[in-house]
């Protein structure tokens, strides 16, 4: 009799937890948090200025969603919970990083505008050696590297920070392309007949 009672009651045991974990609901709650603080932080620019945080904020969310579609609750609102907490440090961090990267850009500034006054200086030797094909087409591309420059003020000012940066990283990289190609233009022409 206590051998079937005691099948019995575990029977009844197994039957419990296969009931209650049948019964487990989704973690829409948690779910619904993760959304929308990758949705607030995207909105402040987490993306732009934590880059690497809010990756794997959005790795978790997909994570999470993944454990919702094979039905392991338990492991979603895990990670749900993490994108909560990983959006927060990013949210945290946009300010510090976006000052950071006010200064390097503010930083690089000088150094850009030399860059173009140099090649200006370049485009002038190139231009009385006779070295260039076309006056006009290297004109038009120094007036472009200046509308460029503009820009990246322009944007400073406006606090489109990582924007702005992003343009004066390739804006220096094609002014010294283009001052390297006028110089070994120039070196290559005979000094102009006078």
């Amino acid at each position: 009799m206590n051998k079937v009672v005691w099948k019995l009651g575990m029977v009844l045991a197994l039957f419990s937890i296969l009931l209650i974990s049948a019964c487990a609901k989704p973690p829409t709650e948690e779910m619904a948090k993760a959304d929308k603080a990758i949705a607030d932080a995207k909105a402040k620019e987490a993306d732009l200025y934590v880059p690497d945080i809010f990756t794997k904020a959005q790795d978790q969310m997909n994570k999470a969603n993944e454990m919702v579609t094979a039905k392991k609750y338990k492991e979603a609102k895990t990670a749900a919970l993490e994108v909560v907490k990983l959006t927060q440090e990013a949210v945290s961090l946009i300010e510090q990083n976006k000052q950071k990267m006010k200064e390097e850009l503010e930083k690089m500034l000088p150094d850009l505008q030399k860059a173009l006054d140099e090649t200006k200086s370049a485009a002038t030797a190139a231009i009385k050696k006779k070295a260039v094909s076309s006056k006009e087409e290297l004109q038009s591309t120094i007036g472009k590297f200046e509308l460029d420059m503009t820009s990246v003020k322009e944007q400073l000012q406006a606090g489109k920070i990582k924007q702005a940066s992003d343009l004066a990283k390739m804006l220096l990289e094609q002014i010294n392309a283009q001052k390297q190609s006028l110089i070994d233009m120039a070196a290559q022409q005979k000094p102009a007949k006078k």
